[in-house]
């Protein structure tokens, strides 16, 4: 009796361990089919991309003249978008890191506030602020100033969309600077400012040129707040997002052109970003 009850709580268990054993493997097994899954997902539509591209692309095609003001315009406003966003947002950026003051809150939101702002609405608000009926346009275009659908107002729009990639990236580069750095240079006699350029700095530095690359990239793929507030005008607006856009009611090599394009210059970018977030201190700074 007592043998025939141990040999079933024995059975018992193995049966769970068994069963147990088995979990990891099929765990294991759906993780990869969902890698796999996942993998596919995002790869076909750019492998088709370019299987699609293989059969009309030639060097022709680059030669176009919209494939030309398209690429020429995006990389000249956004290489201008990423310097007025640098100068402007790095000082804002540190004081947002190092300092409290009233308000605070409400400008962090103000920043953060066009990343969720749908793009289209973002180019209505830059239009009725800026427009030549707008609530500040009204008063600039009186004085012959006016913003809406000019280069200008891609760059204005590139801006208001991107600033965010840059600022949020730059506050936590500073925030992750620790103060003893800039303490032991104080105590040594550096100047506020000659500390910062040569101890924050530095040590920041991969992580501002990092937020400095998808500052550029967001504003070289802005479309929404750049067809409602500058317009889609070949040499002068037209982007290439827009570029894209209209050559798909068209030309499809051209716009086919335009997105290898832009492919290639998102690889770029995202192995520029993977090569400047990994932190390394200055060694001048470490010794």
């Amino acid at each position: 009796m007592v043998s025939s009850q141990f040999r079933q709580k024995l059975g018992t268990r193995l049966g769970k361990r068994r069963h147990t054993k088995y979990k990891p493997g099929i765990l294991r097994l759906g993780l990869g089919l969902l890698l796999i899954l996942v993998g596919a997902f995002l790869a076909l539509p750019v492998l088709s991309l370019f299987l699609k591209s293989y059969a009309g692309f030639s060097l022709q095609t680059l030669k176009d003249p919209m494939v030309v003001d398209a690429l020429s315009l995006s990389l000249f406003t956004s290489a201008f978008t990423v310097v007025v966003v640098v100068l402007l947002g790095t000082p804002i950026s540190y004081v947002n890191s190092r300092f409290d003051y009233p308000g605070k809150e409400v400008i962090d939101s103000l920043i953060e506030l066009p990343v969720v702002m749908p793009p289209a609405v973002a180019g209505i608000a830059l239009l009725m602020a800026f427009g030549r009926m707008g609530v500040l346009g009204q008063y600039m275009n009186a004085w012959g100033l006016s913003i809406a659908f000019t280069t200008l107002a891609v760059v204005v729009a590139q801006v208001f969309v991107s600033a965010p990639f840059y600022l949020r990236q730059a506050r936590i580069s500073f925030e992750d600077v620790d103060l003893v750095y800039e303490e032991a240079a104080r105590t040594l006699g550096a100047t506020p400012v000659y500390a910062f350029f040569h101890v924050t700095m530095p040590i920041a530095l991969n992580g501002l040129i990092s937020g400095a690359i998808m500052t550029f990239a967001r504003a070289l793929g802005e479309f929404g707040a750049t067809i409602m507030f500058a317009g889609n005008f070949q040499g002068r607006t037209q982007t290439m997002p827009l570029a894209i856009y209209t050559a798909m009611q068209g030309d499809l090599d051209v716009s086919l052109c335009l997105a290898l394009i832009l492919v290639a210059l998102s690889f770029v970018v995202i192995a520029l970003v993977k090569m400047f977030t990994r932190r390394r201190i200055p060694r001048h700074v470490r010794n």
